[in-house]
């Protein structure tokens, strides 16, 4: 009797490798490595980064196209559309009660980008904003104690310098842009080199207050605080005169302008930081965190902790 044959194999005889099977194997562990966060072709090369450490986002540049849906051409087209959203009698104070801004105010806003309005009722106002505390001598601190405006009305501040940021500007951007149209008119050649900011002194927060400047209207803060040295500003008590704040805009929209409400003058004190004015934020009035903000996009990637 013959022997039983032996049992198949479960192995498979290898097939010879071509050339384009080495390449396209070598290639795909190159895209898996490559994509990896922890790969880096030149683990000596020195990176250098600017103030702030934190990306642009798209969704934050993009905030307007998103959030403000429409289209206002004009102030009065604007006025339109918040009278019936708006009580009657908070939107009939625009610009009439002392300290407040008029619709021309908030349109030049929307133009500049500098704002946007949920499509919701009431409208909620978003607004991101650079607060630069500036350092002098000793533990002081300089605020803004009031403003001289156009209409005559003074309004008080007691907060440090503070300014709307600009659609797809850095926090960097914004502390030099605020300081040369705020303090630039006593302060010669104001230029990024003019202003340090301390570093690690950067801090971000969500506000949702009522509007002093547009009675009615709920805003949405999202605040960008910065420490700064500013060389150049006098010792003791000093004003100086508001530059062009929408110089970036057009004829039509520079018309407009003189119909709105404006700063003339801003008055400025050294406190120390114990004293009880607000040197630690950009605001007098804050309130929880709540739905009026929610969803909100930030500007910069990193989180943003929320208002006690």
């Amino acid at each position: 009797m013959s022997p039983p044959p032996p049992p198949p194999s479960s192995l498979t005889k290898p097939h010879p490798t071509s050339l384009s099977d080495l390449i396209f194997s070598a290639f795909s562990l190159f895209v898996f490595y490559s994509s990896s966060p922890n790969f880096n072709p030149n683990p000596n090369r020195r990176r250098f980064f600017k103030f702030p450490i934190m990306p642009l986002t798209t969704t934050a540049v993009n905030k307007l196209s998103t959030t403000n849906r429409h289209h206002f051409a004009t102030p009065q087209s604007l006025s339109d559309w918040l009278r019936p959203r708006l009580p009657s009698d908070s939107f009939a104070a625009w610009g009439t009660k002392p300290g407040t801004k008029n619709v021309h105010n908030l349109w030049l806003e929307l133009a500049d980008g500098e704002t946007s309005l949920a499509d919701s009722t009431p409208p909620v106002r978003t607004v991101e904003v650079v607060v630069v505390r500036v350092r002098g001598s000793g533990n002081r601190f300089l605020i803004e104690s009031h403003q001289e405006l156009s209409n005559g009305d003074v309004r008080n501040r007691s907060r440090p310098l503070s300014e709307k940021m600009k659609p797809g500007e850095t926090v960097e951007q914004a502390v030099v842009r605020a300081v040369k149209e705020e303090l630039g008119s006593i302060i010669e050649n104001v230029e990024s080199d003019v202003v340090r900011i301390v570093a690690d002194s950067y801090t971000n927060k969500v506000e949702e207050r009522v509007s002093v400047s547009y009675p009615g209207l709920p805003a949405c803060y999202i605040l960008h605080t910065v420490d700064a040295y500013v060389d150049g500003l006098p010792e003791g008590e000093f004003w100086t005169e508001e530059g062009d704040e929408y110089e970036g805009l057009g004829e039509k929209e520079h018309e407009r302008c003189e119909l709105a409400v404006s700063c003339k003058k801003h008055y400025w004190k050294w406190v120390d930081e114990g004293s009880g004015s607000d040197v630690h934020n950009g605001s007098n009035i804050s309130h929880p965190h709540s739905a009026a903000c929610s969803g909100v996009p930030r500007r910069y990637g990193a989180p943003c902790p929320l208002s006690p």
